[in-house]
């Protein structure tokens, strides 16, 4: 094999469609304005009290100019539109082209945690009341987790390598950390990664809720009245995390193929840290979280006291937000204060595989805006009080380099270092 090239990899554009708006511009516009875009589930009927989603607005695929009604019906996996629709907006976001020489050195890296589940349901209900026959052919290629990449290379144009990285609910940043790898080694000089989830059918919906992840809204919880209230990563009161879908992809590319492109850097890759926890399938381990952190700002060539700001993976569990804040404490000791720390998933849920990418793409323009985005629907919990958590309103706060924190079940973890351009 080549020696690797070593080449540093920078951000160029993204897309994102989240509970907060159908594109990346309304979501930051609503994000940054303090909101939250949760709402009781309308996607489908579901006796629980775990009601409360994130669902994409005015999400209509058939309103796509490439989705013949044909299409529509035959690719019934939701996430493989809104991969091809958010692939899509990335590249026009970044303005980059696909051609004969940019198209075959162009990667796409999706990852998901549950893939086509939906396509999956309505097999089963076809196969339940029509009978075998009615099992679609296509089914298999909807619950392929390379496919949506596959269907977003016909598309957009691109050859380079295609696949899903599945790492549960830190996807996402694996997706952006072997992109970048490839990138950094040559094997391409452009990558579009992150995630992509449609979860919000009733088997996913009851099975977060039987296993006490998702917040349990009753008649005396606040969101019951208000929705928007029921993600509340840090507080006192909060009780679990909201089930939401959405997309988040990044487009990276190889700093001379920027220049070479006529292109514009956003921001740079510059740190990845990466392990697993080989201690329980959902409960995390703190030694091994701490040293993701400490690997990815070690991987950045940076010291600790170089982090301006944190993006934490804050879901809003009780246990899963205590463990976060308790590593925080280890790797930033008594500077930890002094750091703000950002929980989108208060305004955007979770979104499981695509929540990781949704979250770089916010904190790559929080760095370009000198503003840190708020962790929303807060109420002070006094055993997090040494947390700078950017209580309820944006803040402006001039910053270079963030980190950008995302663990999975499985006891999987990556954490990413970004630094603005």
């Amino acid at each position: 094999m080549k020696a690797p090239l070593n080449r540093r990899v920078q951000v160029i554009g993204y897309a994102a469609a989240t509970a907060l708006g159908n594109t990346f511009g309304r979501t930051w516009e609503a994000a940054a304005a303090g909101r939250a875009g949760f709402r009781r589930l309308s996607r489908c009927a579901v006796e629980s009290r775990s009601n409360v989603v994130g669902e994409i607005p005015d999400w209509d695929p058939a309103a796509f100019g490439y989705v013949s009604r044909k299409e529509a019906s035959l690719w019934n996996a939701g996430f493989v539109f809104l991969t091809m629709e958010t692939c899509r907006q990335a590249l026009a976001d970044a303005g980059l082209e696909m051609d004969t020489a940019t198209g075959p050195r162009t990667a796409c890296l999706i990852g998901s945690a549950l893939n086509g589940t939906d396509s999956f349901r309505i097999a089963m209900g076809n196969h339940t009341r029509l009978g075998p026959l009615k099992v679609s052919p296509y089914l298999l290629p909807n619950l392929c987790a390379n496919l949506p990449a596959g269907k977003a290379g016909m598309l957009l144009g691109f050859t380079g390598p295609i696949f899903s990285p599945q790492g549960a609910c830190a996807s996402g940043n694996h997706a952006i950390a072997i992109g970048a790898r490839m990138i950094r080694d040559g094997d391409c000089d452009f990558a579009l990664v992150g995630g992509v989830e449609t979860c919000l059918v009733p088997e996913i919906i009851l099975g977060f809720a039987n296993m006490l992840a998702t917040i349990n809204v009753g008649p005396k919880d606040r969101a019951h009245e208000d929705p928007a209230q029921a993600s509340r990563p840090f507080s006192v009161d909060r009780k679990g995390f909201v089930l939401a879908e959405g997309a988040g992809i990044l487009v990276l590319a190889a700093e001379e193929a920027i220049q070479a492109h006529g292109l514009a850097p956003r921001a740079e890759v510059l740190g990845i840290g990466w392990n697993s926890d080989a201690h329980h399938f959902t409960r995390p381990n703190p030694a091994t979280v701490v040293r993701a952190m400490r690997d990815a700002i070690d991987d950045a060539a940076l010291a600790v006291e170089d982090v301006d700001a944190v993006n934490a993976h804050g879901t809003s569990t009780p246990t899963g937000d205590g463990v976060e804040a308790d590593c925080l404490r280890t790797v930033f000791g008594r500077r930890l204060p002094r750091i703000p720390i950002s929980a989108n998933k208060s305004q955007v849920g979770h979104s499981l595989g695509a929540s990781a990418a949704i979250e770089a793409a916010l904190a790559i323009e929080a760095m370009r805006r000198q503003v840190v985005l708020p962790t929303v629907n807060h109420r002070p919990d006094p055993g997090l009080a040494d947390l700078d958590v950017v209580p309820n309103a944006a803040r402006r706060y001039p910053h270079e380099i963030v980190l950008s924190n995302s663990f999975g079940f499985g006891g999987t973890n990556c954490c990413i270092v970004f630094r603005g351009m």
